[in-house]
């Protein structure tokens, strides 16, 4: 992965529409057709720069086993789902919904077109000690969530956790969202 890019956003895809059950997702665009090009385009990310009500009030609640984990002073990272975003989840966390996979395992898949910036699409803030995050002016439409869980523990032998997080903004809402 570009390391302008990991280093910028703190974590792997910190840099790194689906249809709903009622149809595509307002704002975003449609689902790509079974083997479409996902390719890179900067047009398919702008419903997502519309000015907007919606919000996310985040919390990271990951802790596997009783491990307490935090993502205190870490980046969290709000990226728009295009088919091109929704692509690269699939090839860094296998999912287009929600995964916890260990940090080092998602910065080593390498999605293809890496050198696409669009970090001017993505939306940037950082944990606080109580481990919540928090995002505002959104318009609806799906996005992502990704933050980096660290064990509390100090010199736990547990490994950092890339958490990743689908969430869908409709009418204005402010959307509660665990990690």
């Amino acid at each position: 992965m570009n390391a302008r890019l990991v280093c910028a956003m703190g974590v792997v895809l910190l840099l790194g529409a689906c249809a709903s059950p009622g149809g595509p997702t307002p704002g975003a665009p449609a689902a790509s057709a079974p083997g479409a090009s996902a390719a890179f385009r900067a047009a398919d990310f702008a419903w997502s720069q519309a000015p907007g009500k919606g919000g996310i009030d985040g919390q990271l609640a990951y802790g596997p086993a009783g491990q307490a984990f935090t993502c205190a002073n870490s980046a969290v990272v709000l990226t728009p789902e295009t088919p091109w975003v929704k692509r690269r989840m699939m090839i860094l966390y296998n999912s287009e919904q929600s995964a916890a996979l260990p940090a080092t395992e998602v910065r080593g898949r390498t999605p293809p077109e890496r050198s696409q910036d669009y970090s001017a699409f993505v939306r940037r803030t950082t944990c606080d000690a109580q481990n919540h995050f928090a995002f505002s002016g959104l318009p609806d439409g799906a996005w992502f969530v990704i933050t980096v869980a660290k064990p509390v523990a100090p010199g736990a032998t547990g490994r950092d956790v890339a958490i990743m997080r689908r969430v869908t903004l409709r009418n204005g809402q402010m959307a509660k969202v665990k990690l």
